[in-house]
Formats: structure tokens, sequence, C-alpha cells
């Protein structure tokens, strides 16, 4: 792989992974957890998925331009290719979604000042909400969706793909460094079940809309396993089999030890269990983003 397609695929990663985060966290603590706005973990959650989702964005836009051009990475901040970056539609579309990142950072700014007054607020709701839905639907237009044979089902398809694989991702990320690291009994009670029910349609709307991609993008079950596109697919879902492996165990803690972890007020031995299966999740979904940023710069062998 050339060096600058290579970075660019780190800084599509990167891209990635602050939107899961950031995305997935600020849905987590709107719906499920208006209090978690306060707490230290997840401020920093929601900080670090801003804080990636816009340098990998502005990386991306550089590393591409730097790739189109056939330069060298470091070359991804001359003035000359961000000139000829923003004349393409990747350009300008990639620019478009850095100033939706700038704003997300009003509304990040709005929620760490207000904590859960912030988070219950309807306007605070809406504008997070018109941030994240544009983040969402400008992931796609840069990628295969566009490209088949009924675009507006594949980009359906994959902005669907995406809100629920942020609304997973992230919110295990909130599981993990905010609730599950207090292990106060009232917030396990309140908020572990409805993660889990979020999750499992989450998981149910993301594999739904792979299918429609895998259908629209690959064409035929051959170049599954004949194009270099299949075979980082087959990766990906190979991966995503375990992380769900991993969630179904986590899902049957919380039907049979929940209310004995309660009872005994979040006793550290109880829970240590379903935090490990949250962190083995967590850890396996970081390969499944990095794949992905693989898939968007591999062709699908069409």
């Amino acid at each position: 792989m050339e060096p600058v397609k290579a970075w660019y695929v780190v800084a599509r990663s990167v891209d990635y992974a602050g939107l899961t985060l950031f995305a997935g966290g600020l849905l987590f603590v709107a719906v499920l957890w208006p209090g978690g706005a306060a707490h230290r973990g997840t401020r920093v959650l929601l900080v670090t998925g801003w804080v990636l989702g816009l340098l990998g964005t502005l990386a991306g836009l550089g590393l591409q331009a730097a790739w189109a051009a056939q330069r060298p990475p470091g070359d991804f901040l001359a003035l000359d290719l961000l000139s000829q970056a923003l004349d393409s539609q990747f350009g300008r579309i990639w620019f478009a979604r850095a100033l939706l990142w700038l704003l997300g950072g009003v509304v990040l700014a709005w929620l760490l000042q207000r904590d859960r007054a912030a988070a219950t607020a309807l306007p605070w709701r809406v504008g997070a909400g018109a941030v994240l839905i544009g983040l969402l639907r400008t992931t796609g237009l840069t990628g295969h969706a566009v490209e088949s044979t009924r675009p507006w089902l594949t980009q359906l398809a994959d902005f669907a793909h995406l809100a629920g694989a942020s609304a997973w991702i992230g919110g295990l990320a909130v599981l993990l460094f905010g609730v599950l690291a207090r292990r106060d009994p009232g917030e396990l009670a309140a908020v572990v079940p409805r993660y889990s029910k979020l999750a499992m349609a989450s998981v149910s709307l993301v594999v739904a809309a792979g299918v429609v991609l895998t259908w629209q993008t690959v064409g035929s079950v051959g170049r599954v396993f004949s194009t270099s596109y299949g075979q980082t697919l087959l990766v990906k879902l190979g991966v995503l089999a375990t992380v769900l492996a991993a969630a179904q165990f986590s899902r049957r803690w919380v039907g049979r030890r929940l209310d004995f972890a309660v009872v005994l007020r979040g006793d550290a031995g109880t829970v240590r269990p379903f935090v490990y299966s949250v962190a083995a999740e967590t850890t396996l979904v970081l390969v499944v983003l990095l794949a992905a940023s693989f898939l968007v710069t591999a062709s699908p062998g069409r």
C-alpha cells in the first residue's frame, strides 16, 4: 500500500472512531442518561470523540488530495493541494463536514456548561440532532454508496448502517467509561436495561443495512471471495461476529445478574464479568472501524 494511502486509511479510521464516540455518546446522554452529562468519564469521552472527528476530517481532506496528486503524505497541508481539493466534490463535502464538526463543538460546549439541563432541553436536542444527521450524511456521500445502480437505496442503507453503528459503539463506550466505572446501583438499574434494548435495535439495523449495502455494492457472492474488497468485508464480518458473541454474553448478564448486582450496590466482583465483556466489545469494534476504512479505499470490483 502506498504510504499516502495508508495514512489516508488511518485518517478515515480516526474520523470513524470520532463519529461513533461523539454521535453515540450524545445519543446516550440525550435519551438514556441525561445525568451522565455531569460526570467526568462521559465528558472526556465526548470531547475525545469531537477532537478525533475534527482532526480525522481535516487530515483526510489533505491526505486524499495528496493521494490523488501522487504526492507524499507530508504534503497533506500544502496550500496548492488544499486549493485543488476544495475544487473537487470530495473536498467540498469534506469541508462542509469540517464545518459541521465545528458546529458540533458548539453543541458540546453547551452540554459541558449546562450538563443535564442542556441534555433535556429541546433546543439542544434539535441542534445536536441536526449536527449528527449532517455528519452521518456527509460520511456516506464520499463512499461507494453513491456509485451503485440504486444510489437512493444504498445511501439510505449507508445512513442507517452508520447511525446504528454509532448508537451501538458510542453507547458501549459511555457504558464502559461512564456508567460501569461509577457502579452506582441506581444508575445500573435504570440505564443498563435501556441500553441493552437500544443496542439490540442498533445491531439489527446494522445487520439489515449491511446486507443491503453488500448486495448493492459487491453485486454477487463470487465477488465477495474474488476481490480485495470482498475479502476485507469478510474480515470485517468475522470480527463483527466475534463482537456479537461478546454482546450476547453481555445481554445474558443483564438478564440474569443485573438485579443481583443492584442488590449488592454495584459490588465490583459481581459487575466485573459484565465490564470485561463490554471492554472486549469496545476493543473489537475498533478493528471493525479499521476494516470499514479499508473498504472506503478499496474497489468493489463491479
